[in-house]
């Protein structure tokens, strides 16, 4: 019998679908690839490398060439997360419970308060967005376009994605409880900066993700996804 990877299924991510319906499109698309071809090192490389992709679109001014490869490094992201096994939604809304981590404040008032130590912040379900988009829309409110730049933004989003990889790395050297329980803040913190950078740029990620993922794999078009390591490292977005 020869195993034919179109009759798998069709998948899509909708702008009404939440975070956790994200992780699992690219789960049900990526999974088998990506636990077959790429370690958690390539992973990790594919998701900054789209990242940086993302800040030359910033510093070239293509808006462009920006909203695409932050939509990929999200995705990597999210493929890094399901292999660790990690629940990126629950995670961001833990972190980050319609305020500021750190001050604990909505709009965030970091910047004049000047905490000595990060605020005890308490989670109330029912504040919780149902969907991408409110997360998106939730950030916005915590931590407003009109206190920073694109470029702030972006440089933002490169100190997280070396955190994220530094706290991988720590974890795989000692397998510590706390180490992961690190890597988990980590990804929090840089999906928050996703959504920041979003909102600075003005991208809906709901609505660009939805049309990104209509069909499978946004390359490709089959589930799971049929792209080689050859067809991915060549990407030139």
């Amino acid at each position: 019998m020869v195993y034919n990877h179109r009759n798998m299924g069709q998948y899509s991510f909708k702008p009404a679908d939440s975070i956790g319906h994200f992780q699992k499109f690219i789960e049900q698309v990526y999974a088998i690839p990506d636990d077959r071809q790429y370690s958690l090192w390539d992973l990790l490389d594919q998701e900054q490398r789209f990242a940086m992709r993302a800040l030359k679109g910033i510093r070239k001014n293509d808006a462009e060439k920006l909203k695409l490869n932050l939509l990929i490094s999200f995705s990597w992201m999210m493929a890094i997360a399901n292999r660790l096994h990690i629940d990126i939604e629950n995670e961001v809304w833990k972190r980050f419970p319609s305020l500021c981590s750190y001050c604990g404040q909505k709009p965030c008032a970091c910047k004049t308060i000047k905490a000595a130590e990060r605020f005890a912040v308490h989670n109330s379900d029912a504040l919780k967005p149902a969907d991408l988009a409110g997360f998106q829309q939730m950030f916005e409110g915590i931590y407003p376009t009109a206190n920073r730049t694109v470029p702030e933004a972006g440089v933002h989003l490169a100190e997280e994605s070396g955190e994220v990889s530094e706290a991988i790395h720590s974890f795989l050297g000692e397998h510590k409880a706390e180490q992961f329980d690190e890597v988990r803040t980590e990804i929090a913190d840089f999906v928050s900066c996703i959504f920041g950078l979003a909102n600075s740029a003005h991208i809906d990620l709901a609505q660009e993700l939805s049309k990104m993922y209509s069909d499978n794999c946004h390359v490709c078009h089959a589930a799971p996804c049929a792209c080689t390591f050859t067809t991915i490292a060549a990407l030139r977005t």
